[in-house]
């Protein structure tokens, strides 16, 4: 008999991992449709691309760089060894509320997220082979890295103060912003995008918002995921949590925006929700 805790939070994990999984066709519209139409193409092959190098470098090397196991405790590098063997046995269940099979394909779902933040930084400025290139490490080396400090144990796991980090807020979205930061400052200034009235404005405001609407749509899933169980209450909170923290964000955009360019920006507005 299968225990019925572990069961319904074991399917909400894996029902949230989905909607993780949804949010690249939210990256996928969203940085199609505010690029320039030539580069419609490279964007969608990215996008395609990472997930699927994201999936495969996880599943290689990355999960088991994040998850080394009890012997790197407290450090800062750890490694259990390459390949699939730690999906052998199936029913392998270290946690409560869920099964090692359902950890790693929700934890690989977060890693490519972390590369694809970058597609946007870099859109229009990247060869497809080396934002491939660049993919491949990422995912498959150094975010698991970093993602081990806390979550597979690391030294900020173990620091006296604790350290907390609820959806990824700090392993996924910051270690994705500064990749991209690091990205956009080897490749050099987007030369014309934010000149005044000859900017590079986007090619089209409806694929664009479709792919906002996805990617808000998909945070109920990293977000709601992260609670790690179907606790009611926690997961409750976080919906509305995600709901209001995306509303807040579109109202406030576009407050400012219409302030300061004397009329509402749908461009801008977008961002905001995100």
């Amino acid at each position: 008999m299968y225990d019925i805790n572990l069961t319904v939070s074991n399917l909400w994990i894996l029902i949230a991992t989905a909607l993780v999984f949804l949010m690249h066709l939210g990256f996928a519209a969203l940085e199609a449709g505010f690029t320039r139409s030539k580069n419609t193409v490279n964007i969608l092959f990215k996008n395609i691309g990472v997930i699927s190098i994201g999936l495969l470098s996880f599943a290689f090397i990355g999960f088991s760089l994040m998850y080394p196991g009890e012997s790197s405790a407290g450090g800062f590098f750890g490694f259990s060894g390459f390949g699939l063997s730690f999906l052998s046995d199936s029913s392998i269940n270290y946690n409560p509320s869920y099964t090692l099979h359902t950890d790693f394909i929700f934890q690989a779902m977060f890693a490519a997220t972390a590369a694809t933040i970058v597609s946007g930084a870099i859109a229009e400025r990247m060869k497809l082979s080396a934002f491939l290139i660049f993919s491949l490490l990422l995912v498959g080396i150094s975010y698991p890295i970093t993602g081990m400090w806390k979550w597979g144990g690391g030294f900020l796991d173990s620091m006296a103060i604790p350290f907390y980090d609820f959806a990824g807020s700090t392993l996924v979205h910051s270690v994705g912003g500064w990749a991209a930061l690091i990205a956009a400052i080897l490749i050099g200034p987007r030369i014309g995008k934010f000149d005044g009235i000859k900017c590079i404005r986007p090619h089209s405001f409806a694929l664009g918002s479709i792919g906002v609407l996805l990617l808000w749509f998909g945070w109920f899933g990293f977000n709601g995921g992260s609670v790690l169980s179907a606790d009611p209450y926690t997961l409750s909170l976080v919906f509305v949590t995600t709901a209001l923290g995306g509303a807040a964000g579109v109202i406030s955009a576009m407050i400012t925006s219409w302030i300061m360019n004397k009329r509402p920006d749908l461009a801008n507005t977008l961002n905001g929700a995100l």
